[in-house]
């Protein structure tokens, strides 16, 4: 057991002098590699110089023999500097395994390689990376993109469903007609059922009451016309005659074989015509078809909404999103309470504008006074043209019937009426009840008139008012919903604000 400690020893004595001897046959390799490099530079050098002494190799070459030197014997020192270089060199290097060698370009010559070459950079150079093709375009143009395609898909949806209306125009017309008369009547079933009497009771007494009443005025009117249109025929003709003899007598020189030809020229026309005017006739009895068809069919829509119009409005509402169903529902009873007052206001400025034109042109002694006054009341309910339109057809009844001054004299009550209108009734029974500016009532019913005719001016100004109110309902109800979601002040803040409370405007 006394040896074991001298036999451990001598074993690690040993593992040191192999570990010596490996180091030193590792640097004996590496000298001979680095004279060889050395010899091969020499030889480069003295092969490229123009005189052809072998030139030496360049600089540090000279360095390399002394390297030779470690391949015998070196003093401690040195060994223990190239011990501690080679404890420096790679974890390969150190285990005995050889390095990778590296490609050695060729010289431009042809001939040896050329090992001056420095090795390329361990990095790349920075290249600037091309932006975001979103982020290159300008913010303004990018919002006005936004903004764009937003407004086509919106101009495609108008059009889908314009060409839809366009389709069922029979449909959308009659309903929009109930909706009106609904409107016109549902007070009346609300003042019915506050006397106690059931519901169906007085959806049928309104019902029943209002139809009788508008069938009467239309019989009314048609009856005038029959009973006064042989008398009327025989005063158009003298108004024909008298406006031909003012015509020849005029400042204008018109000669009586002008006004002949052009006689004659209508009398051609129409012969020419016939067939257009027989086929026109045809279509006239199919529009008087589509009209009764629709009659029936607003009396029918005007009876379910009189009778379950609250029961409707509800199974509307579950088409409704959830979310927005509160602000809708919420909107619903103003629009409706908006149309009413439309159609309530304009029905009393209607009879009070046929009133007072019937009695002018009574007093007027201008024939069919009566039908002339259901004219004027019918056409009130197309706001700004129908006065207009009105009031010219009669003046020209009474130009042709009764001559120049009485004409003027109607022209006269009729601006006067209008006047009085425009100034006083209009604001005080519709200023509350349409908020629209006068701009947007003459391009709504413009549009109105081109899209669906006569049917579409009447509809387009309270369709205009309805959706005014209901947008601006709307608005508060966001605001209102927006300031309950906002956090509350705290501490001493909340004791410095005063409530505001966000009221939705009717």
């Amino acid at each position: 057991m006394s040896r074991l400690p001298q036999w451990v020893g001598g074993l690690g004595a040993g593992l040191t002098r192999l570990a010596q001897r490996l180091e030193e046959q590792r640097r004996r390799a590496e000298a001979a590699a680095a004279t060889e490099d050395a010899e091969a530079l020499r030889r480069d050098g003295s092969a490229r110089t123009p005189d052809g002494t072998g030139a030496a190799g360049p600089p540090g070459a000279a360095e390399v023999p002394g390297a030779a030197r470690a391949e015998g014997e070196g003093t401690a020192g040195e060994r223990e500097s190239a011990a501690s270089a080679g404890e420096r060199e790679p974890s390969g290097a150190r285990s005995g395994e050889p390095r990778p060698a590296e490609p050695e370009p060729v010289a431009a010559s042809g001939g040896a390689p050329v090992t001056s070459v420095p090795a390329p950079p361990l990095y790349a150079p920075d290249v600037a990376a091309r932006p975001d093709p979103a982020s290159a375009v300008p913010w303004g143009v990018r919002v006005a993109a936004e903004a764009g395609w937003r407004l086509l898909v919106l101009a495609g949806t108008l059009w889908v469903l314009a060409q839809v209306i366009t389709t069922i125009e029979l449909v959308v017309l009659a309903f929009v007609a109930a909706l009106l008369i609904t409107a016109l009547l549902q007070p009346t079933v609300a003042w019915l059922r506050r006397r106690r009497l059931p519901r169906g009771v007085a959806t049928a007494l309104t019902f029943i009451g209002g139809f009788v009443i508008m069938g009467l005025v239309g019989w009314f009117v048609v009856w005038q016309v029959q009973a006064n249109i042989d008398s009327v025929s025989d005063r158009i003709q003298e108004g024909i005659t008298e406006l031909k003899g003012w015509l020849l007598k005029s400042p204008f020189h018109v000669t009586e074989s002008q006004i002949n030809n052009i006689a004659k020229n209508l009398q051609d026309a129409v012969g020419a015509n016939t067939e257009a005017i027989t086929s026109a006739g045809l279509e006239g009895v199919t529009v008087v078809i589509e009209v009764l068809t629709g009659i029936l069919l607003a009396m029918f829509t005007t009876l379910f909404l009189l009778y379950d119009g609250r029961r409707i409005w509800n199974w509307v509402l579950k088409l409704v999103p959830f979310a927005a169903r509160e602000g809708v529902a919420g909107a619903g009873p103003r629009a409706w309470r908006t149309l009413t007052a439309y159609v309530r206001g304009t029905v009393l400025v209607a009879l009070i504008d046929a009133i007072f034109i019937g009695i002018g042109l009574y007093f007027l002694n201008v024939p069919l006074a009566v039908p002339l006054a259901v004219f004027i009341f019918l056409f009130a309910f197309i706001p700004l043209i129908g006065a207009v339109v009105s009031g010219a057809l009669a003046c020209v009844v009474a130009l042709v019937t009764q001559g120049m001054f009485t004409a003027l004299m109607v022209l006269a009550v009729v601006l006067a009426v209008q006047q009085i209108e425009g100034h006083i009734l209009q604001p005080f029974i519709l200023g509350r009840a349409v908020r629209v500016h006068p701009l947007a009532v003459i391009l709504s019913v413009a549009a109105g008139g081109l899209i669906a005719g006569i049917g579409g001016a009447v509809v387009a100004v309270p369709l205009v008012a309805v959706t005014n109110t209901v947008v601006g309902y709307l608005r508060s109800y966001s605001l209102e919903q927006a300031v309950r979601m906002a956090p509350q002040p705290r501490g001493a803040t909340a004791l410095g604000v005063a409530p505001t409370p966000v009221r939705p405007r009717d």
